[in-house]
């Protein structure tokens, strides 16, 4: 069901690889409810992905952008505006990735060189993705900015790795450029701290279905899908949560205020 929430709104959707991704979900909600956008992803992973098929589901154009360059990033917010026709309302930044996890270095034994490369993706690239709008006064008054993260970034999970402190650093850097960006233009930046979600991506942490099925157990409300997330994101990008801003937002059913559930409980045959 649309209700309109995002009529008339402009946007930048990164990360959407294919229909499994948290970002896909995203392009599409935003698009049922009213958005137009634009859509980027790193060139690499764009011949690995079907975003084509997404932007001739939601009328969008491609512009390749890797999050890391600067260079990218001016050409992808320069010609958004152009085609959009004015500056964007809201920017959802799906991006993240950890060479050591990956290639299943462990985290007592990490590739500095990895780190560097994983840390830059998926959180200075957060950084960067702002100051270019910043500089190019991109992002309309009254806009939203949302990036995922997960629960890591607070709390130990000994498999994904360096990616904790790449999801700690992104929420840092909501919290920072939150009050910089409201004071100059009213612009709110979040973050969603999402379920473990079956994605491409996700897909890669060792033990990732069993974890799955953990939270699940844990979670009152069972986990969050890809689907609800895109909602939490609409209705973020939406005038109904303009003075929300600089929040790590939990879309988790639950899962982050538990200590141990019935169900936990009963898996291990405690009586």
């Amino acid at each position: 069901m649309a209700f309109n929430l995002l009529k008339g709104k402009k946007g930048i959707i990164f990360g959407a690889l294919d229909s499994n991704s948290i970002a896909w979900k995203v392009a599409e909600r935003a698009f049922e409810e009213g958005a137009k956008f634009t859509l980027t992803n790193a060139p690499v992973a764009m011949r690995m992905g079907e975003i084509q098929k997404l932007a001739e589901k939601t009328g969008s154009e491609i512009i390749p952008a890797d999050a890391t360059s600067v260079e990218d990033l001016e050409n992808l917010f320069a010609k958004s505006v152009e085609i959009l026709g004015g500056p964007v309302d809201f920017v959802l930044h799906s991006v993240g990735m950890s060479v050591n996890v990956r290639k299943g270095r462990p985290y007592t034994d990490l590739n500095y060189d990895w780190l560097a490369k994983g840390w830059d993706v998926s959180a200075v690239s957060f950084h960067k993705v702002l100051q270019t709008a910043w500089k190019l006064d991109a992002i309309a008054e009254w806009g939203s900015v949302v990036a995922l993260t997960y629960i890591a970034a607070q709390r130990t999970f000994p498999d994904y790795s360096d990616m904790a402190e790449n999801k700690a650093y992104l929420e840092s850097i909501a919290r920072s450029f939150g009050y910089h960006y409201g004071i100059r233009k009213k612009v709110r930046i979040n973050t969603i701290s999402q379920s473990p979600t079956r994605t491409t991506a996700g897909s890669g942490v060792k033990g990732f279905d069993a974890f799955i099925d953990y939270a699940e157990k844990m979670s009152p409300l069972g986990n969050a899908t890809a689907d609800d997330c895109a909602n939490y994101c609409v209705a973020l990008f939406s005038d109904l949560m303009r003075r929300v801003t600089m929040q790590n937002l939990y879309n988790d059913g639950g899962f982050s205020s538990m200590g141990v559930s019935e169900l936990v409980m009963k898996h291990f045959g405690t009586d």
